[in-house]
């Protein structure tokens, strides 16, 4: 199928498609015309890379990963290496959450110190009327 038909189906452009080209997730064949031409399973694969960066993954994992996933509705054992990528995302995430949360708390904490002084200057201050 051409790159029209594929953007098409899977709903993601083409400029898209390409990128996904050039990162090496998705293959084509050139024709005679020099044409882009996919595979029937093609869209299952677009589904797949959109699937993994929904979750966050970087590109460079997914190359990784996305031979391992063609067994993956079948029931079969993932690659090893599957595991491994996915155990070290979510070690990324983790770390990032932590640092989110760390974050947060000290925005809640000054906003908190910001309005009891607000406050106590309010009760305490001039009067100005």
């Amino acid at each position: 199928m051409l790159i029209g038909e594929l953007s098409r189906r899977t709903g993601v452009p083409a400029r898209l498609l390409r990128y996904y080209e050039q990162r090496e997730l998705l293959t084509s064949r050139r024709d005679t015309n020099n044409y882009r031409q996919y595979a029937e399973d093609a869209p299952r694969t677009v589904v797949r890379i959109r699937e993994m960066l929904d979750a966050g993954l970087p590109t460079e994992a997914i190359r990784e990963l996305l031979p391992c996933t063609d067994g993956a509705d079948s029931g079969a054992d993932p690659c090893p290496e599957v595991l491994r990528t996915i155990a070290g995302e979510l070690e990324r995430m983790e770390t990032t959450m932590a640092a989110l949360h760390q974050r947060y708390a000290a925005l809640s904490a000054f906003r908190s110190a910001s309005l009891d002084r607000a406050t106590a200057d309010g009760a305490g201050g001039p009067s100005t009327g």
